[in-house]
């Protein structure tokens, strides 16, 4: 369903696989929603090890959105996510590494 090398990633909620894209405007958002000054601290904080669930929530939020998404932060914290946040966790980082690396 996702296309990789368009820096597009999987993610199934309730039920339901998405197409995730950090497109210029959720990579905005994202910045904005986390905090960050610029795009490099946003993935070094992902490349340190050093993030929450909060910073996932968020990535995925704004993939979702680049995506095509309609939802809210609020739709998905009562959402389940495909395999739990594990594999939440792994979709962000794969959102990240799109997004910034190619299809990887």
């Amino acid at each position: 369903m996702a296309n990789p090398w368009a820096g597009e990633v999987t993610i199934t909620v309730d039920g339901i696989p998405h197409v995730c894209k950090l497109t210029l405007g959720a990579l905005a958002e994202l910045e904005d929603t986390l905090g960050e000054d610029t795009l490099v601290a946003l993935v070094q904080r992902f490349e340190s090890g050093v993030f929450a669930s909060r910073d996932v929530m968020a990535l995925i939020v704004a993939g979702l959105r680049g995506g095509g998404w309609t939802g809210t932060r609020t739709d998905l914290l009562t959402a389940e996510i495909g395999d739990g946040p594990v594999a939440a966790a792994k979709v962000a980082a794969q959102l990240l590494a799109r997004a910034f690396g190619g299809g990887s």
